[in-house]
């Protein structure tokens, strides 16, 4: 039979046991949470610091397949917005055409939405001193765009004002359909 120092002794080293892992429990969760924390931190500056990731998002609607894209593989060496279109189901896809043609700013993190032959493709014009959201909008399948419109602008936005890039009548003419420059290479 055990007598109650025994018990106490038994008890206080269960208890000192208990406490002990606790401690270690603990600890090695505190060191991995700040682990972690910290490989964050080093994963979002990095990404702050870094080019956004190209993609080349797509949109599809009946037979008509939409691609958009950035890349500085371009006369001027910075980065521009590039589309492509199929209206067979990609089995033959359009020459590429560069839609920002921008050289005083990168054109970057494009996105793209169609439906039927409209397509309205939008991205981010950044140089040194801003950051501004654009969109060019074809309405016959991506074979002509109409002119960059400045979403961050306020007011209404007309894309037949003057200085807007469209012709007469509104129709857009090929010169314009690029950005004023010819179809890229």
């Amino acid at each position: 039979m055990m007598n109650s120092r025994t018990r106490t002794s038994s008890t206080l080293g269960i208890i000192v046991m208990l406490s002990l892992l606790t401690t270690i429990v603990t600890t090695s969760i505190l060191l991995e949470s700040q682990y972690v924390g910290a490989l964050r931190t080093d994963l979002d500056e990095n990404q702050a610091t870094s080019s956004p990731r190209a993609q080349a998002p797509i949109a599809t609607s009946g037979d008509n397949i939409y691609i958009a894209w950035w890349t500085n593989n371009t006369a001027n060496s910075n980065e521009e917005v590039m589309f492509r279109a199929s209206s067979d189901g990609g089995a033959f896809f359009g020459d590429k055409i560069n839609l920002s043609n921008t050289t005083n700013a990168d054109s970057t993190r494009v996105e793209i939405a169609g439906e039927g032959d409209t397509v309205v493709i939008s991205w981010w014009e950044t140089n040194q001193t801003s950051d501004i959201p654009v969109a060019r909008i074809s309405t016959d399948g991506g074979e002509t765009f109409g002119p960059m419109l400045m979403l961050a602008a306020n007011g209404t936005i007309d894309s037949t004002e003057e200085g807007g890039g469209a012709a007469e009548g509104g129709e857009t003419t090929e010169e314009e359909a690029v950005g004023g420059a010819e179809v890229a290479e």
